[in-house]
């Protein structure tokens, strides 16, 4: 794929995520990541669009890599924690949920 194809393949991913076509947009944007993996901004889309359709090991494991590669995205964080959360592993969300408090002044929420 071209950077432009690549570009307007995220931008179509884009759109099918903001049309809450989450699984379409997972699809799309895995080629993306296949193609651009330093691409943290179509990574973090993609594991949006994990969670969103409850694929959430997919989520969990796109986050782990947006997090390994960019360390300072606090979003990441808090979909972490919360990914995390939705598969009953509390504990293991704690310090991912902790981190983005500390990052945004946040306050620490108990679920």
């Amino acid at each position: 794929m071209t950077t432009a194809t690549l570009m307007e393949e995220y931008e179509r991913g884009s759109l099918f995520f903001d049309a809450q076509d989450y699984i379409g947009a997972s699809r799309i944007l895995a080629d993306v990541v296949a193609e651009a993996p330093d691409h943290v901004g179509a990574r973090l889309l993609l594991a949006r669009s994990y969670y969103h359709s409850a694929q959430l090991g997919r989520a969990e494991a796109e986050l782990r890599e947006v997090l390994r590669r960019a360390p300072t995205e606090e979003y990441a964080c808090l979909l972490l924690g919360r990914t995390l959360q939705r598969q009953s592993r509390h504990r293991d969300a704690e310090p991912y949920l902790r981190l983005h408090a500390a990052m945004t002044g946040a306050a620490v929420e108990d679920r």
